[in-house]
């Protein structure tokens, strides 16, 4: 385990390098001016055309626009948000505060501001390179887009085996067992007799029976599960807060200072901590929301809509709600509740990252140690589950374009079924190789497809400009060779 764990953690020091800050800093850049300000200047716009329009048609969420797709763009949201609004947000924000110091959280902040035109950017690549498979199901997601969009075809093939390969692992490693270790640790941290491995097998029982039944079946369950607890840990944590308010500024000032001061929270080394604050916020971040990873697309690509950009509004709507609101307030939960003076920047203490962090910030406020424990141990463990199963529909679209057409649907079950192990293995293993594979896999994706999605840029711009000047869009025809676009043709 030990060898193991050094292993990856090399690997995680190479491909989280400066270049790889610098692809993932300048990409989000240049998307952001190819859309002239999209984060601001259409703020309100897509604001207002997602969660406000929901709430002020809620025919909307029941009677979705014709299109294209297997579920309503509520239902990719939802999809999505499973995938992402889980472990990556509460352990996630936990861990990089106490490897990086309040001031990753600034730096989580900039990765989620160009994250909005990212994501944006890539759901509309997904849904206008989207095709379908033989039972015209829909099969799209970065992989369309690298291998369909980019003119230099055998780049654009590489690229696309390259993100798919590291997406059908991907989901094993941050979409499954990171869950799974994160919400049994929750569990054993509230509980100290819980057995992690019961837990893991319970957990891989209850994710089989939802994830048998494909697309359709995970979007009813999380549809109905994933509002529930998005709302339980913003109304929580906004009370938290403010049972501690004259806390906040002193909070927000640890965040502002960590990430520019060069020094760590027991005055380290200058510039040590700028670099993990850094480095921790942009890999935390990207572990958050997902934009510039990719796999959200492929949840999106599947919503129903007459206009990628419709669908592509709801992605930029899910970064902000999961790093500017909820990543900010379980940082001000725990920089309100817990005293991290002892922590400096690059030197953790295992017992006090992740959920055992969060947990201790609720048992410190108002809610109690009894109850505060048991609420965030619940969140954890049940956004631990809904990430599985976002992730096993990612990684099975992964996998079903890597074999092709025709084996990837034959062979799929057996995905769906390779899932179950692996979180009962992710429950019960060491935390540290866990994250470590993780955040490799997330390189290995997050790379390739800030690369292309950039390369595309024209495109997607193209497609938004037309869309806010009100001309008609155009589809493509089905992206790939299967059996329907051979009818098509």
């Amino acid at each position: 385990m030990d060898a193991a764990t050094q292993f990856f953690r090399d690997i995680q020091d190479w491909v989280w390098g400066p270049a790889a800050w610098g692809i993932l800093l300048v990409g989000g850049l240049i998307l952001t001016i190819r859309l002239k300000g999209y984060q601001v200047t259409k703020f309100g716009y897509f604001m207002n055309h997602t969660i406000i329009d929901m709430f002020r048609k809620p025919e909307n969420k029941l009677n979705p626009i014709v299109g294209k797709g297997d579920i309503s763009p509520w239902q990719a949201l939802m999809t999505s948000f499973s995938a992402t609004m889980g472990v990556g947000t509460l352990a996630g924000t936990a861990t990089a505060i106490a490897w990086g110091g309040p001031g990753a959280v600034f730096w989580m902040w900039v990765v989620g501001f160009f994250g909005i035109a990212t994501k944006f950017n890539e759901v509309i690549l997904a849904c206008h390179f989207r095709g379908t498979n033989a039972k015209g199901e829909v099969l799209s997601g970065p992989f369309a887009y690298m291998e369909k969009g980019m003119k230099v075809k055998w780049l654009g093939r590489c690229f696309a085996i390259v993100f798919a390969f590291f997406g059908a692992l991907g989901a094993f490693g941050i979409g499954n067992m990171v869950q799974s270790n994160s919400a049994s640790g929750a569990l054993a941290h509230v509980f100290p007799g819980v057995n992690r491995l019961i837990i893991g097998i319970i957990a891989a029982f209850l994710i089989g029976l939802v994830i048998i039944g494909g697309i359709k079946s995970i979007a009813r369950v999380v549809d109905k599960v994933i509002p529930f607890l998005a709302v339980t840990a913003i109304v929580t944590s906004i009370l938290i807060i403010i049972s501690s308010i004259t806390d906040v500024p002193y909070a927000f000032g640890l965040i502002f200072r960590g990430a520019f001061s060069g020094t760590s929270l027991t005055g380290g080394v200058a510039g040590v901590a700028i670099m993990y604050a850094v480095r921790l916020g942009l890999q935390r971040g990207i572990f958050s929301n997902e934009a510039g990873l990719g796999s959200g697309a492929i949840a999106y690509s599947a919503a129903k809509s007459d206009n990628p950009v419709k669908t592509s509004m709801w992605g930029s709507f899910e970064v902000f709600l999961d790093t500017h609101v909820m990543c900010t307030l379980i940082a001000l939960v725990i920089l309100t509740q817990v005293d991290l003076s002892y922590i400096s920047p690059g030197f953790h203490t295992a017992n006090i990252t992740g959920a055992p962090l969060v947990i201790q910030s609720y048992q410190n406020s108002f809610f109690g140690a009894q109850f505060g424990g048991w609420l965030m141990a619940f969140m954890m463990a049940t956004f631990g589950f809904t990430t599985v199963i976002g992730w096993a529909y990612v990684g099975e679209k992964c996998f079903e374009y890597l074999l092709g057409p025709k084996w990837g649907m034959k062979l799929r079950i057996f995905y769906r079924l390779l899932i179950l192990p692996a979180t009962v293995f992710g429950a019960y293993g060491g935390v540290a190789l866990i994250w470590a594979i993780a955040d490799v896999m997330n390189a290995f994706m997050a790379l390739p497809n800030i690369i292309a999605v950039v390369i595309l840029s024209g495109v997607s711009a193209k497609i938004a400009s037309d869309y806010f000047k009100g001309k008609k869009y155009e589809p493509l025809p089905d992206s790939f060779n299967t059996e329907s676009s051979k009818k098509n043709k």
